[in-house]
């Protein structure tokens, strides 16, 4: 029967062997994966931000009317 420290010792050093067979992204893909996420944030909100502007301005022109 194992005890609970026995079981976390287990854990940790099977953790500590996954941690080593992962493949970590280089410096320059990070940093590419980075801004790519940065600039499709950036373009979806000035997307959607034109397209609220656009629907209030309708909504204006249809209510005040």
């Amino acid at each position: 029967m194992t005890t609970t420290i026995e079981k976390m010792k287990v854990f940790w050093q099977e953790s500590r062997q996954e941690l080593r067979r992962v493949n970590w992204p280089t410096q320059q893909e990070t940093i590419r994966y980075t801004l790519f996420v940065v600039v499709f944030s950036v373009s979806v909100s000035l997307y959607l931000g034109i397209l609220d502007f656009a629907f209030v301005q309708a909504l204006e022109k249809l209510i005040l009317k």
